[in-house]
């Protein structure tokens, strides 16, 4: 496969999340772990930018003015919230169902969202810059993950953040993700997750960096059964989240 050719599209993965695309807005359905995971991603998302900008992060719009990407967007349940707090979003996804999803859903709540079935390698191609982009459990499901994580690095201005969230490649997160999640809990389809597939934090890390982007934060995230909600932990042997940034050009 020559350069040109290069895609980060994994067909059989886009079309297993077509096919559940009518779930993604049921808080109770197919993606009700989605839902649940939420709350946390929000709320890091959100506080980190809010700082790192100088905003204010319980303030009505504390994204107002920043133009933002959520790749691998799927229906949207972060690119609305993300609008809601005041951010100009691009909403992008490979599977052309789920933005129809995410278009619907999106008109019936009012908000304006820039949805497009495009890949990370065609908008950065097309000269795209963004002050955020959202890279939240993508990474594990695309067929390349360097070129993936370069070319959404290739989008982030000068001074901008990156959101990665996704699952370690350990026998832990086999262990409780895999075979815990999908064949006991049954808290998603199987074969939502090959273990071969989850990203080990160097492997994010490590093409990030050649690509001018520096580690600012990581944190686990896990599951706690008696309060029913994610929280943030030390543990980053199964879900985490990592925040990246490319230096402001007068640093």
């Amino acid at each position: 496969m020559t350069v040109a050719e290069k895609t980060t599209i994994d067909q059989s993965e886009v079309d297993r999340f077509s096919k559940m695309a009518a779930e993604w807005w049921n808080p109770d359905g197919k993606f009700k772990p989605l839902h649940k995971f939420n709350p946390v991603r929000l709320s890091y998302i959100r506080d980190h930018a809010a700082q790192h900008f100088g905003r204010d992060p319980h303030g009505p719009k504390p994204l107002e003015g920043l133009r933002l990407l959520d790749i691998g967007c799927g229906g949207g349940l972060l690119c609305e919230p993300m609008t809601r707090m005041g951010a100009s979003v691009i909403g992008a996804d490979a599977s052309e169902t789920n933005i129809e999803i995410a278009k619907i859903h999106a008109e019936q709540s009012g908000l304006e969202i820039d949805y497009r079935a495009e890949t990370s390698e065609a908008l950065s191609a097309a000269g795209e810059k963004f002050d955020i982009i959202l890279n939240m459990e993508v990474v594990e499901h695309v067929a390349d993950v360097d070129l993936f994580l370069t070319s959404c690095a290739d989008m982030l201005k000068p001074g901008g953040l990156m959101f990665v969230a996704t699952i370690n490649r350990t026998m832990k997160a086999m262990a409780l993700a895999i075979i815990g999640a999908e064949y006991v809990l049954r808290w998603l389809p199987r074969g939502t997750h090959q273990y071969e597939k989850l990203v080990r934090p160097e492997e994010i890390t490590t093409p990030l960096s050649h690509s001018g982007l520096s580690l600012v934060d990581q944190t686990g995230v896990f599951y706690n059964p008696l309060q029913d909600q994610w929280n943030l932990s030390n543990d980053m042997d199964v879900n985490y989240m990592m925040l990246l940034e490319r230096k402001a050009e007068s640093d």
